[in-house]
């Protein structure tokens, strides 16, 4: 049995983690791209938004879900989902700093 070492990193460093392992997929980026373009929940079928299999979207869709970045359910080919408000902006609050603290003009004398 191996031996983890993530509860060593900060909560901060395993939530971000979680979220962009969430994000870590071009079709789970397309479908939030296709629900942040809304004002609303979408309701309807995703296949025609994106080229993908229900199937497959759906496991993108719970991988968003569980990643706390969407909220909503699925009812047979058609699903509703909205961005989850909460996720989003805990998503901003976790990566945004680490996004400004990675200043690569620092490192002129660097590789």
């Amino acid at each position: 049995m191996a031996i983890t070492k993530t509860p060593k990193f900060s909560t901060e460093h395993q939530l971000a983690a979680e979220l962009l392992k969430a994000l870590a997929h071009p079709a789970r980026l397309a479908i939030l791209d296709v629900l942040s373009q809304r004002q609303t929940c979408f309701c309807g079928d995703l296949t025609q938004e994106l080229p993908l299999a229900q199937s497959t979207i759906s496991q993108h869709l719970k991988a968003l879900k569980i990643g706390g970045l969407i909220k909503g359910e699925i009812d047979g080919v058609k699903t509703c989902y909205c961005l989850d408000e909460v996720g989003i902006k805990q998503l901003k609050k976790l990566i945004l700093p680490l996004i400004q603290q990675l200043n690569t003009q620092n490192n002129e004398t660097c590789c």
